[in-house]
């Protein structure tokens, strides 16, 4: 019998792991145990996320003892697994308790629960987390933020190093960074081109999921990561892998006073709730 079974093509068996693999589903990451079972062998998307996996790591450190990494976003934990296990301190954070329950349950098969963290977050609450990591990973996220801008500078802000980024995208890329420069009032169709960094507003739903909100073409990917002080390096498969540039300093002051200017009105907003 296949030792990569799992309870979501076969029926539940007396094994502690398989009953734990079938109460913790469904699975979007299929995650290959120590064991050999796997969560999610028959993805409709093949063997996610190892495939994207594949192309990251090569361009990753194989040893990363020392080095602390930011998942925002982690789903089951595939991607700070692999980390862990180059010996990186992780902290994995996701909004929803489904996914953070997998996580910690993988993380404990994998014997890594030491090194990996699983705490219940998302990128808009990491405008009060003061530490910083060594790389922070933004996949899968991006385009299910009603404030992707917002977000982006929050998961950049906590970056001291490498950001890696991925985003559903529209379009294809066009050869080399366009110049963005100002058109002029004059010049705005160039706008239009295709080629023009954009996103599109998604005001229903995208593939029944209503918490698709925003698709950057990979000109307006590119664009949004300089606006945070970060440029692209290398690209792994459809993920952006990139360096702290020296805007990134400027990027940081100004996603402060935006942060300062919310908490001042929210502030007065409940004293005067109060005087009422």
């Amino acid at each position: 019998m296949s030792t990569s079974r799992t309870l979501q093509s076969h029926p539940p068996s007396a094994d502690e792991r398989d009953r734990d693999i079938h109460a913790l589903g469904p699975w979007f990451h299929n995650l290959h145990l120590p064991d050999g079972r796997q969560t999610a062998p028959d993805h409709p998307l093949g063997d996610y996320p190892s495939y994207k996996w594949q192309a990251l790591s090569a361009r990753l450190p194989e040893n990363l003892a020392g080095r602390t990494v930011l998942d925002v976003g982690c789903n089951a934990g595939f991607f700070a697994i692999e980390l862990a296990r180059r010996g990186a301190r992780v902290t994995a954070i996701d909004h929803d308790p489904h996914y953070l329950r997998q996580a910690t349950w993988a993380a404990r098969q994998f014997g890594l629960s030491d090194r990996l963290r699983v705490r219940e977050g998302d990128v808009y609450g990491l405008a009060g987390d003061g530490e910083r990591y060594d790389i922070v990973l933004f996949l899968g996220v991006l385009y299910h933020l009603r404030y992707p801008l917002l977000g982006l500078d929050l998961a950049a802000s906590r970056c001291a190093g490498t950001l890696c980024v991925q985003s559903l995208a529209t379009g294809s890329a066009a050869p080399g960074d366009i110049d963005t420069s100002d058109p002029g009032y004059l010049g705005r169709d160039r706008l239009r081109e295709d080629a023009w960094p954009k996103l599109a507003f998604i005001e229903g739903e995208l593939a029944g999921d209503p918490t698709n909100w925003w698709v950057p073409n990979p000109q307006g990917l590119r664009a949004m990561l300089r606006s945070t002080g970060f440029r692209v390096s290398a690209m792994a498969g459809d993920i952006h892998i990139c360096d702290r540039t020296h805007e990134a300093d400027s990027a940081q002051r100004r996603l402060d006073g935006v942060l300062d200017r919310l908490r001042s009105t929210t502030t007065t907003s409940r004293e005067n709730d109060h005087v009422r």
